[in-house]
């Protein structure tokens, strides 16, 4: 399999993704493939997404996207207009939920040990910003821990518009911003319970959960059996 000239969608028409599935649950498998795996990956994605940049860049767009979103609550707070108050807190939330996605992932991607190649946009319309893993990285990571990775950034999104709701009985804002912000939560929780757990990061979580559960523990030594070392000359 050339890596160069594979696009995405031919690795799943090749069972690729198949095949990876198998080597997630051995961790034999795992140190044996996985930087094989990783370049295959990372070629095929470049190769079928153009609207990338460097990591450091998309984290700094999703940064100012942050300070934006404080600068909105700045303005509900100062503004003496009442629509104003309500519709920047609204703006606020609104912000804070897409820009705190994929910081929220990198964060715990970091700690876990998973690095990253590039940001990107993309996925099912609307498009929307993503980190793209380096999947070597990613394989050699606990699998529980890869699981909570991919709900990371599904968590920091749905809090986002109850942080900018805590705002509200300060700010003076009127009644229907907190209306509005509630319903921005609320809907974003029932999506994810009827949606997300079906094509998104609860479904990841969901998938990266049963790998763990199937992946047998590495074998424990114990120090008793350890034979002693021979001491001195033959």
């Amino acid at each position: 399999m050339d890596a160069g000239v594979v696009d995405v969608a031919d690795l799943g028409k090749l069972g690729f993704w198949r095949l990876v599935a198998v080597v997630k649950r051995d961790r034999v498998l795992v140190e044996a493939h996985a930087d094989q795996i990783g370049r295959i990956d990372t070629a095929a994605f470049r190769a079928g997404v153009r609207l990338r940049a460097p990591v450091w860049v998309g984290n700094l767009v999703m940064v100012l996207g942050i300070v934006l979103g404080g600068a909105a609550v700045w303005v509900a707070f100062a503004s003496a207009t009442a629509w104003v108050k309500g519709l920047a807190l609204i703006l606020a939330g609104g912000i804070w939920a897409v820009a705190v996605h994929t910081p929220a992932h990198w964060l715990v991607g970091r700690a876990i040990g998973i690095r990253f190649t590039d940001c990107f946009l993309g996925g099912p319309p609307p498009p929307r910003p993503g980190l793209k893993t380096a999947y070597a990285t990613y394989l050699r990571a606990d699998p529980d821990s890869r699981a909570w990775f991919h709900a990371s950034g599904a968590i920091a999104t749905k809090c986002a518009p109850f942080v900018a709701l805590a705002f509200w009985p300060a700010s003076g804002a009127p009644w229907w911003s907190a209306v509005v912000l509630l319903v921005i939560g609320v809907g974003q929780i029932v999506t994810d319970i009827t949606l997300s757990v079906k094509s998104s990061d609860w479904k990841k979580f969901l998938r990266e959960k049963a790998v763990a559960r199937a992946m047998e523990p590495a074998p424990r030594i114990d120090p008793a059996s350890r034979p002693t070392p021979a001491v001195g000359g033959p």
